[in-house]
């Protein structure tokens, strides 16, 4: 009984220690004020957007919230009106998987806004089926529409620099990779539903969240505009509402164990959009407010240029 004692109480010091070392996550200590600026925030409608939105919201920047689903979206910027006192908070209509809805959100925004300073691509989901244009559902909202979005809006960017340019990616990139013979044949990142391949499918569009950064940063080299990628931690989030029951029991437990809020999840989006000195790191990857290592796959030259040159194939923009 003893022994049984002394191990659980190891193992509650293991956890205790885990959660003030590597599941915690550092405050953004940025004092940037942001009136006058205007910033769109993907998926701000829940979780580590709209915390990111009411943060930004707070320092006095004109906030849009791009979202899919309008009554979500428009209660979410009367809550941050309302927390903020900033009213300069707009929801706009958008759906990553729908290639005609990215246009035509760039193009509304584009008509309506005269400058923009921060965009964050922070929406992101995981789950199966197909986008309107017949792309794997994670590959096409994960990837494909934020590579659209961000480059319809670059112009404005540049016109509104200095800027940034943030995209929430994931620590799953690590078992990503980007086939692309499965891209040419079946536009999607691999095959099957199962909760697994899900998972496996996720941590190749973060690669690819991470590649678009790293070759984006490059293709800004002597404009006023920079890019970041970034793991946001272990959160708890509603992202694994779309997978199956199985999924989902098995991920409660972890997730009340070892993920942290979203309050958490959102200072390193916070960090990368507001950190003065960064410039120097456009194209970097950071966790927890700093910079993070990337393996070789996540900044290889040639993988990174031809997912962008498939990229604008597939978006039209080719």
């Amino acid at each position: 009984m003893l022994a049984v004692l002394f191990i659980c109480g190891g193992l509650v010091a293991i956890y205790l220690l885990l959660c003030v070392t590597v599941l915690k996550i550092p405050k953004c200590k940025s004092t940037a004020k942001l009136h006058g600026k205007t910033v769109i925030v993907t998926g701000a409608n829940t979780g580590i957007g709209k915390v990111t939105a009411l943060d930004l919201a707070r320092r006095g920047a004109r906030v849009i919230l791009a979202c899919r689903n309008e009554s979500k979206g428009l209660a979410a910027a009367t809550d941050i009106k309302r927390e903020t006192g900033n009213n300069d908070v707009f929801y706009m209509h958008l759906d990553l998987a729908s290639l005609q809805s990215v246009r035509s959100f760039a193009d509304n925004f584009l008509k309506k806004e005269s400058r923009l300073d921060i965009l964050i691509n922070n929406a992101g989901l995981l789950a199966g089926g197909k986008t309107e244009d017949g792309f794997g559902m994670i590959f096409g909202v994960n990837h494909l529409g934020h590579f659209l979005l961000t480059l319809l809006l670059l112009d404005r960017l540049k016109e509104s620099g200095p800027s940034r340019v943030v995209t929430v990616a994931s620590l799953a990139h690590l078992w990503g990779n980007v086939d692309f013979n499965c891209i040419n044949t079946h536009k999607d990142l691999g095959l099957g539903n199962s909760s697994m391949v899900l998972l496996k499918l996720y941590g190749h569009s973060k690669l690819c969240n991470m590649l678009f950064t790293h070759e984006l940063a490059k293709r800004l080299k002597g404009t006023n505009v920079t890019c970041y990628s970034l793991h946001p931690g272990a959160i708890k989030t509603d992202i694994n509402n779309n997978c199956s029951l199985f999924w989902r029991l098995i991920m409660i437990p972890a997730m009340f164990l070892f993920y942290t809020d979203v309050q958490s999840g959102a200072q390193t989006s916070l960090y990368c959009a507001l950190q003065e000195g960064l410039e120097p790191l456009s194209g970097c990857y950071f966790s927890q407010c700093d910079v993070g290592k990337v393996p070789a796959k996540a900044r290889d030259d040639a993988v990174a240029k031809k997912l962008w040159e498939v990229s604008e194939s597939l978006c039209g923009l080719a």
